[in-house]
């Protein structure tokens, strides 16, 4: 079953970005990762707009596959740094409709 990791990122500090930028998604590959979207492109349709700069949409093929990448020893250095330079909002979800109602989708 697939998972999605959207991050809100808020910079606080930019000078984190280019380092961040050039290889986190190499690691997070190595888990199975694929960048989706990495966008400061952020338009609200309905309701308030988030309180970020970029918006990250991650996949993964598994939770345990999130939990690896996200406490590796070679995603620390970068994930210190983020939590130094943003303030973020990262959230996991899964492939399931809630309402059991999108025939495509298995049941949330």
């Amino acid at each position: 079953m697939s998972v999605y990791v959207i991050a809100e990122v808020k910079l606080t500090d930019d000078s984190w970005i280019p380092d961040y930028a050039a290889k986190v998604h190499d690691i997070a590959a190595q888990h199975g990762g694929k960048y989706l979207s990495r966008s400061a492109n952020i338009t609200a349709y309905e309701g308030s707009a988030p309180d970020a700069n970029v918006i990250a949409l991650i996949e993964f093929p598994t939770k345990e596959a999130v939990e690896a990448f996200a406490t590796s020893a070679e995603y620390a250095p970068f994930a210190a740094a983020r939590q130094a330079g943003a303030a973020t909002n990262l959230y996991v979800i899964d492939d399931t409709d809630a309402t059991g109602g999108i025939p495509y989708l298995p049941a949330g």
